[in-house]
Parts: structure tokens; C-alpha cells; sequence
């Protein structure tokens, strides 16, 4: 019995959850921050924001290309980038959380 919880400790302390493991263009947002604080994606890629926390927060462009209602825990918002460039964006209710998405030309 005390080989299966040390394994089960094992395992748990060599598979920790990162960002990195989030699928393919979602970004988590959790202890007040945007995770990953930059993430690179092409022309045409769908971007979603999870809230992992207790409060509300919001994803504003500061070029007004997209604009989120308000999360709660665990909802999500989705925007789909169609034009290449540098997409700095940043939480209306904690506006020291920031983070950049850059969308690279897919042709």
C-alpha cells in the first residue's frame, strides 16, 4: 500500500498542470494574471480567455479590436484574429493585468 500512494506522489509531483499544457491558443487568467502574458498565433487562430479566478475580470484591447463583458470563474471569451500585428491588452477592473498577443501573417 505504501508503494502505490509513494507512485501516486510520484506522479502527481512529475506531471505539475502549467499554462503549457492549456490547449492551442487558450490563455488562462488566474492570480490576477494573463498566462501566458504573450502568446504568438497566426492570421485566422482563435484566441480563449478562461478565468480561473474568484473575481470577474474583463480582456480589452487598448486598440478597441475586442472588448470582453465581464468573466466570472470559468467563463470564457473567444476572438478570432484575422489581421497580422501586436495586440496589447489589459483587464478593465485591475488594469496592472497585461499581456500581448502577436499575430503573425499565415499566407
Amino acid at each position: 500500500m505504501k508503494r502505490i500512494a509513494a507512485f501516486v506522489i510520484f506522479a502527481m509531483l512529475a506531471s505539475p498542470v502549467f499554462a503549457a499544457d492549456a490547449p492551442a491558443n487558450e490563455i488562462s487568467i488566474k492570480e490576477y494574471m494573463f498566462m501566458p502574458a504573450t502568446l504568438n498565433v497566426t492570421t485566422g487562430a482563435k484566441v480563449t480567455w478562461v478565468n480561473h479566478d474568484d473575481v470577474p475580470h474583463t480582456i480589452v484591447d487598448t486598440d478597441k479590436a475586442f472588448h470582453s463583458a465581464a468573466l466570472d470563474t470559468d467563463d470564457t471569451y473567444s476572438f478570432t484574429f484575422t489581421k497580422p500585428g501586436t495586440y496589447h491588452y489589459f483587464c478593465t477592473l485591475h488594469p496592472k493585468m497585461v499581456a500581448t498577443i502577436v499575430v503573425a501573417d499565415g499566407k
